[in-house]
């Protein structure tokens, strides 16, 4: 058995397929699958990429606790919340403690002192966490709306950009999306930024990837659509595939327009001439190729300088999009059911972070898995 080489990847397929057909004695174990496969599978090609290891064979405790320190400082750069990062370690050692039972592993190195003391300490102060007074709200919201409204007679970029900057506000502070499900997360695939196509004005609701790693619709209220209506009008994007908030990094633009140029059948001369006579985002909506979505990082930095802008004093720090749904649950909005809907939803994430610590730590499935893990981004 020792001789035998087991890839990661190839354990991750063969544990998600168990727990997807069910577990007799943990319900629930095919939702797990589901949620855990996101998680698992960022976790093997981590361990490929940084430190080379793609057999279990040659995973040992100092990689756990190399996880856990990147989890920790994933968390210190506001990425993830504490509990955020503890429900992935979590999954991980669920898996490793499954691969002990099979027999492919002799003891589980993530179920160590040294590698969960690594981890993150959720002590209640976390900054991502700091919630959006309704004083700070008002403040960030009417500092936001009265730049647009001065823009009006502006060059179209500015005015762009200013709508631009009052939309994103308008739906975090009113919608309780999360960070994750409305812009790029570059480690996951699968959150690719919210689009058009997912804003439906009609029924006033955004779909977005949840936490349970199912789509969701999630109520936008009139203060939300309204300024993301305006925003659409002036963005005019070329088809519903584009980005609510699309990336202003050139480069980045530049690498999606040629890439996509490239699949269409251009050879390297035409897209050369191309981009010698075009910038890359008039290409970009010349042929109608979306551009990639800001990442939740450069989301952050856009609310870091509109704090500044504003002067909105949260104590030497700024408004995360965390913060902004967080702070939601306890505000109402005459005639709209969004609060509420918010105040419901992340009850439900909250609740279910808390199954797994106390699965985990009554030993009722946590070496099994069977927990909800559906944990993202802020």
């Amino acid at each position: 058995m020792s001789e035998v080489r087991v890839r990661v990847a190839d354990a991750v397929d063969a544990y998600l397929q168990r727990k997807a057909v069910g577990n007799p004695d943990g319900p629930g174990a095919g939702t797990y699958a589901s949620n855990a496969e996101s998680v698992l599978r960022r976790w093997a090609e981590w361990l490929e990429r940084e430190h080379d290891v793609a057999s279990l064979f040659d995973l040992d405790v100092e990689h756990m606790r190399a996880y856990a320190e990147e989890l920790d400082d994933r968390t210190r750069r506001g990425d993830y919340t504490a509990s955020t990062a503890g429900t992935y370690f979590a999954v991980v050692r669920a898996f490793l403690s499954w691969c002990v039972r099979g027999g492919i592993l002799e003891t589980n190195p993530a179920a160590t002192d040294a590698a969960e003391g690594a981890l993150p300490v959720d002590d209640g102060a976390d900054a991502s966490d700091r919630s959006w007074t309704r004083e700070q709200r008002d403040a960030l919201e009417a500092f936001v709306r009265e730049r647009s409204l001065e823009a009006e007679d502006a060059p179209r970029t500015e005015r762009l950009a200013r709508l631009r900057e009052y939309a994103m506000v308008a739906v975090l502070a009113h919608s309780g999306v999360r960070g994750a499900e409305l812009f790029r997360v570059p480690e996951d695939d699968r959150r690719t930024g919210a689009t058009w196509a997912d804003v439906d004005f009609y029924s006033g609701t955004i779909r977005v990837l949840g936490r349970s790693q199912r789509l969701e619709d999630v109520p936008l209220p009139a203060s939300a659509r309204t300024p993301l209506r305006r925003y659409r009008v002036v963005q005019d994007p070329p088809s519903n595939e584009w980005p609510l908030f699309p990336t202003r990094h050139a480069p980045s633009v530049a690498r999606r327009v040629r890439t996509v140029l490239e699949e269409r059948g251009f050879d390297t001369e035409e897209i050369e001439s191309l981009c010698e006579k075009h910038t890359s985002a008039e290409l970009s909506r010349r042929f109608a190729i979306a551009p990639p979505a800001i990442t939740t990082e450069g989301a952050r930095s856009i609310l870091k300088r509109l704090c500044t802008a504003a002067e909105i004093d949260v104590g030497g720090d700024y408004l995360t999009p965390r913060g902004a749904r967080t702070g939601l649950g306890e505000r109402t909005y005459p005639g709209e059911q969004a609060s509420v809907e918010t105040a419901l939803r992340q009850q439900s994430s909250e609740q279910s972070i808390a199954v797994i610590e106390d699965r985990l730590e009554l030993g009722r499935g946590g070496a099994d898995g069977e927990t909800d893990a559906n944990a993202d981004e802020p």
